[in-house]
């Protein structure tokens, strides 16, 4: 990985009442103080563990930390965890590549997935890049 791999004590306490409300534990958590979220890793298969029924789970931890909460399941394998990012999107294809020293992810999705993929006011592509940069060193990410 070559991405900053460091867990702060701050993501850590995340975490710890992440696994207490929810009974999953979540390898990642990755705080946007943009957006006011925590964004949480969990294993492939635990997300709607993690949700609960209806959203509970996620109300519950919304509730007591004071920020949105999303789950995405985890995998070391870059491809794997691009489509993990996008649920719902249909992705034509995946490349990586790097530009003057700046590694991107050029993600080509079908025209009617495009705003789905994007997200309002490009919160799902920010999403995507935040963990992105955070697991594996990527720096843009860009929706076709």
């Amino acid at each position: 990985m070559s991405g900053d791999d460091r867990i702060t004590l701050e993501e850590l306490r995340y975490i710890s009442v992440f696994h207490s409300i929810t009974g999953v534990t979540a390898y990642r958590c990755i705080v946007d103080e943009e957006n006011n979220r925590l964004i949480f890793l969990v294993s492939e298969g635990e997300a709607g563990r993690a949700i609960g029924r209806g959203g509970r789970l996620i109300k519950l931890l919304r509730e007591a930390l004071g920020k949105n909460i999303e789950v995405v399941e985890y995998s070391s394998d870059l491809e794997r965890i691009v489509k993990n990012l996008f649920p719902g999107v249909k992705i034509e294809s995946i490349n990586v590549r790097e530009r003057n020293g700046v590694k991107q992810v050029v993600i080509k999705v079908s025209e009617d997935d495009k705003g789905a993929a994007i997200g309002k006011g490009g919160k799902n592509v920010k999403r995507a890049r935040l963990v992105l940069n955070k697991l594996f060193g990527v720096e843009k990410v860009v929706i076709r």
